[in-house]
């Protein structure tokens, strides 16, 4: 069975701060407590570190403390300490707050309306890294936060809504050695898919970036906005939408940079590797002059980000 590390502690009687400091710590790393003094992780969990870090400090301030390997005999005692790190009520939680705010964002500003999104998101994400054994309570807090971005995307200009019916599979051929247009000022879902198009759908490809529908050159291969051939299509972003109709969803390692866009553009289930993505391309965006520039670096990235995962899957 799954190992845990068991921190088993006697502190300091006299000595309140140095108690309330080590149950902060513990408590950030998501540690499950089998009884007064006895803390528990998965042996396997990055947080692991933070049980050795707790017992140098406690030995230091006079207390007792060792940190012990724990092998469970029976399904009945991995149940219950599985238990212990059950996060169903702090999901519960964060599900009531994104519901509260849903019902009244709207009544502010863009900044503010973004600066409370983002920070629903940072909860997410900080429950998620101590969800060790994540389940339905976390895809259901995903999905509220996920409606409610898509809630208030008329709030970002030139965001595009989804459209219904089917994504069609199409003929490559035909996409071949044209002039593709999308929304200037480039960001996540806009960047990857003109990566796409470049790397895997049309190596000939030029580019227009328009600042909105009426400007789009004739015969040109619209993608990312409202009427465009190429948009959001039910719970699919742009770039998973051309994943399928090309037939490139198939691609393992498309499909996780697809899942990563498809986070940071929309919300959703998060993704390891999508807060490093957006990072690298806020540092592009800020450094590049101009969409063209920034396209060139971002697909750096995007190419770096498909050869690490296509290995991944080879080892795998």
């Amino acid at each position: 069975m799954t190992p845990f590390l068991a921190l088993l502690t006697s502190l300091p009687t006299g000595n309140s701060t140095i108690r309330m400091r080590v149950w902060r710590a513990l408590k950030s790393t998501g540690c499950g407590v089998l009884r007064d003094g006895v803390y528990l992780l998965p042996a396997a969990a990055t947080q692991a570190a933070a049980l050795a870090e707790a017992e140098s400090e406690i030995k230091a301030a006079g207390g007792f403390a060792m940190t012990v390997e724990l092998n469970l005999k029976t399904p009945a005692q991995l149940e219950h300490v599985r238990k212990l790190f059950d996060r169903s009520g702090e999901y519960g939680a964060l599900v009531a707050r994104i519901t509260t705010a849903r019902t009244s964002l709207r009544k502010f500003g863009k900044r503010k309306t973004g600066t409370l999104v983002q920070r629903l998101q940072r909860s997410l994400d900080e429950l998620s890294g101590i969800d060790f054994y994540p389940g339905q309570a976390r895809q259901q807090a995903a999905g509220a936060l996920a409606a409610l971005r898509e809630s208030l995307k008329p709030l970002a200009e030139g965001e595009p809504h989804p459209a219904k019916g089917k994504i069609r599979r199409l003929e490559p051929a035909k996409y071949r050695n044209r002039v593709w247009a999308t929304r200037k000022d480039l960001w996540v879902d806009r960047l990857a898919s003109a990566w796409l198009i470049k790397r895997f759908i049309d190596g000939k490809a030029k580019f227009a970036w328009i600042d909105g529908p009426r400007d789009r050159p004739k015969g040109a291969v619209e993608f990312d906005f409202d009427g465009a051939e190429f948009t959001h299509v039910g719970g699919h972003v742009t770039f998973e939408v051309l994943l399928a109709s090309f037939g490139l969803d198939d691609d393992t390692a498309l499909a996780s940079i697809g899942r990563a866009v498809h986070f940071l553009d929309v919300g959703g289930i998060p993704v390891a590797d999508a807060r490093g993505l957006e990072t690298l391309l806020r540092g592009i965006k800020a450094k590049a002059r101009g969409d063209d520039t920034t396209l060139a670096e971002a697909s750096k990235a995007f190419d770096l980000f498909y050869s690490a995962y296509s290995k991944k899957e080879s080892a795998g």
